[in-house]
């Protein structure tokens, strides 16, 4: 079983294992997950800290024991999970491959991105770690096929990172190692191939979350949301998620600013730091807000266009009310959507 290690096994998500027929079983209103979510594997680990993260070196249990957003990662071959993506459903458009902090990931994760791209017919993205990357490694990510890295900044603010991912828990990031990395991501893949993932519910206000969004969009950068969602046994279990109505609000702002409609310097905040003001008049919010498109999982595109890392349930449970849609929300999901978007309740 030690043997089972990347590059030649990964482990897989549980809803990419059900999209790709290698497990059996059905998801709330018939959601998809449309990319191939796969994590690098060693038994050793990730030497990361992270306070929310599944994955954490001090969260106990063994790494392959350890759940990953709240689900289990079956561990498969490369070469079945080639097999499996050759004979994929239509809807599935992407595989993205998960880094961990672990020297040998460097070589290994383009070791299997450049498997996958040569292997198989859909593109690649790399969900990337900076503390142990420089530029090069970017420049060869590319050159193995990947089309597209994200990066995952999560948390708002220089401090609320040391607090959660650096210093605060003997973890090795550092926010300015994260930036360097993003900026040189844009130099090698190019403007809206990079995606930033941001986690609201940190102990972030909305503005500093929206101002974060707006600086990362002008960038040249695509928002990647999340909310928090306490992992079982991690050292944040016991905290909550975000308020609801703020998460919406949050996501609202993220589509307004990447659809030109709106910006940071145009909204109105209040002394806690809440959205009061989008920038446009109501009746133009509430058009936009009826689609329900702005509450849906953003992530990496597919060739089509459409979101294909859609994370179905990977902030919250099954349920109407929902931190990130992987579908669609229908007239019932609407309608709880614009009862609590202005509320200041959860």
């Amino acid at each position: 079983m030690s043997k089972q290690q990347s590059p030649d096994y990964a482990k897989m998500s549980h809803a990419s294992a059900l999209s790709l027929g290698l497990m059996k079983g059905r998801m709330y209103r018939g959601a998809v997950n449309r990319c191939v979510n796969l994590l690098v594997h060693y038994r050793e680990g990730c030497s990361a800290n992270c306070a929310y993260c599944g994955l954490a070196k001090k969260r106990p249990g063994t790494y392959r024991e350890k759940s990953f957003i709240h689900v289990e990662w079956p561990i498969y071959s490369m070469k079945t999970i080639i097999d499996a993506i050759n004979q994929a459903p239509s809807y599935v458009t992407r595989t993205c491959i998960s880094m961990i902090t672990n020297g040998k990931c460097r070589a290994h994760t383009l070791d299997m991105t450049r498997r996958l791209t040569q292997e198989t017919a859909i593109p690649v993205s790399i969900l990337i770690s900076p503390t142990i990357l420089k530029k090069e490694d970017l420049i060869a990510m590319k050159d193995c096929g990947a089309d597209k890295i994200g990066v995952a900044i999560d948390l708002a603010t220089p401090e609320l990172f040391d607090k959660y991912r650096g210093t605060g828990v003997s973890g090795p990031h550092k926010w300015e190692k994260y930036w360097e990395i993003a900026e040189a991501g844009i130099e090698v893949f190019g403007t809206t191939h990079v995606g930033a993932h941001l986690m609201v519910g940190m102990g972030e206000t909305e503005q500093e979350m929206t101002s974060l969004m707006d600086r990362v969009w002008r960038m040249g950068i695509v928002n990647h949301l999340f909310s928090f969602f306490a992992e079982e046994g991690s050292r944040l279990a016991h905290m909550p998620q975000p308020p609801w109505s703020a998460y919406l609000r949050i996501q609202l702002a993220r589509y307004l600013i990447e659809e030109g409609l709106s910006r940071f310097s145009d909204m109105g905040f209040d002394a806690a730091g809440r959205i009061i003001d989008f920038g446009l008049s109501p009746e133009r919010i509430d058009d936009i807000i009826v689609p329900g498109t702005p509450f849906m999982t953003t992530g990496c595109l597919g060739p089509d266009g459409q979101v294909a890392c859609n994370r179905p349930f990977g902030n919250c449970l099954p349920d109407v009310r929902q931190w990130n849609y992987p579908y669609l929300p229908n007239e019932e999901e609407i309608g709880l959507i614009r009862g609590h978007i202005f509320s200041k309740a959860a």
